[in-house]
């Protein structure tokens, strides 16, 4: 059974981030989706692998000059809906002080010759000029998928994607994000080195990854003493954190429209929490 919870000082609604088929965010990087490394819990593992593959190769490029050998250029994240993947993008360029772009495949391609192609071209020249930068292409499985079985307009799309991942030195300090839920989907040829060379998974978080993604969610929502993050992350089995951040503000949503009317919601001080029990149900 859940608990009834006592009550909760309401603060502050968090705003949404709306992401459009690409993004361009110019340097110096005040706001890349208020998103930070910080921001982002249950995926330590995951932001130690990318601080290491992309965070240092952007900042200290001359780390691998000295070495002579060229950094990893693609990461490819691979996961279920919601478990952080874009998020982890965003944080990724805000942390390399990198300009950001973001391509979601269902909407650049485009039944128009050639179009879907040029727009390609377009991205990453852009993100040449504006070096370093973070491409990020969501749902790649859409745009990469395995050429002996998809459409002719398909294979070009997949082969001028190929094109512009060849040769770190054309790419100049430009690296390549790639997220999917599906990676047997997607062409072999991705993976190959120059391209996608590091594969990292983002897991449905456990109860001790669910309890630090609430402490994210909730820490501007000031709890009562005898609120327990625990046992609400012990209830929520199989929640990602896109799931938890919807808990969150259901709760607030719900604890809104309990309490009747304008005059009453703006002269409160305290709700009642058991909206976190009614947004389970």
């Amino acid at each position: 059974m859940v608990q009834n919870y006592s009550k909760i000082l309401l603060i502050k609604f968090l705003d949404a981030v709306v992401i459009g088929p690409w993004i361009h965010s110019k340097r110096p990087l005040l706001k890349t989706g208020n998103a930070s490394f910080a921001d982002i819990g249950g995926l330590d593992d995951v932001i130690e692998q990318l601080q290491e593959v992309a965070v240092i190769p952007l900042l200290h490029p001359e780390i691998f000059l000295k070495g002579g050998k060229p950094p990893i250029r693609g990461v490819l994240l691979s996961g279920e809906p919601g478990t952080g993947k874009t998020l982890l993008a965003r944080a990724l360029a805000r942390e390399a002080q990198a300009t950001f772009y973001t391509i979601s495949a269902s909407e650049i391609i485009s039944g128009v010759p050639g179009e879907s192609e040029k727009e390609l071209r377009d991205i990453f020249r852009l993100a040449k000029e504006e070096q370093p930068s973070v491409i990020f292409i969501d749902e790649i499985d859409a745009l990469a998928p395995d050429r002996h079985i998809s459409s002719e307009g398909s294979r070009r799309l997949v082969t001028q994607l190929l094109t512009l991942m060849d040769g770190v030195e054309d790419r100049g300090q430009v690296i390549i994000i790639g997220a999917t839920n599906r990676i047997d989907s997607i062409d072999s040829a991705v993976n190959r080195s120059g391209r996608f060379e590091r594969i990292i998974e983002c897991q449905i978080p456990n109860v001790e990854a669910r309890e630090s993604i609430l402490q994210i969610h909730t820490r501007g929502m000031p709890l009562e003493e005898d609120i327990s993050i625990r046992e609400i992350a012990e209830l929520t089995v199989g929640f990602v954190g896109a799931d938890l951040d919807h808990l969150c503000r259901e709760a607030v949503y719900r604890a809104a429209n309990r309490l009747f009317g304008h005059n009453r919601l703006v002269n409160a001080e305290k709700i009642e929490v058991q909206e976190f029990n009614q947004s389970l149900n």
